[in-house]
């Protein structure tokens, strides 16, 4: 099935990237950009991405490498604060007069 009209990229393109970039680096973290860049071509339009993804997610090799799998917590917590101290803003000088 083509999955992306643009480009002519069928879901059996997918898959084989995947698994290619699985094969080569298990510790890959594979998103759409590299499968394109797999396939040495390059996203369009960006219709096909609603596809694009639920292709990727029914790949098995997918999977998200299991050291990386503790990072999303941290990485919520951060974003909350985003590292500042609890006031990101210079303090007032107040000036001897």
């Amino acid at each position: 099935m083509i999955v992306c009209h643009c480009t002519n990229i069928t879901d059996h393109d997918i898959r084989a990237a995947i698994d290619w970039m699985r094969t080569s680096d298990a510790q890959a973290v594979i998103t759409p950009g590299k499968i394109y860049h797999a396939l040495g071509k390059a996203a369009d339009c960006g219709g096909c991405m609603p596809l694009f993804l639920d292709m990727m997610r029914s790949n098995d090799n997918l999977e998200v490498p299991m050291q990386l799998r503790a990072l999303r917590t941290g990485a919520s917590q951060e974003s909350e604060d985003e590292g500042r101290s609890q006031s990101h803003r210079i303090p007032q000088q107040i000036s001897a007069a």
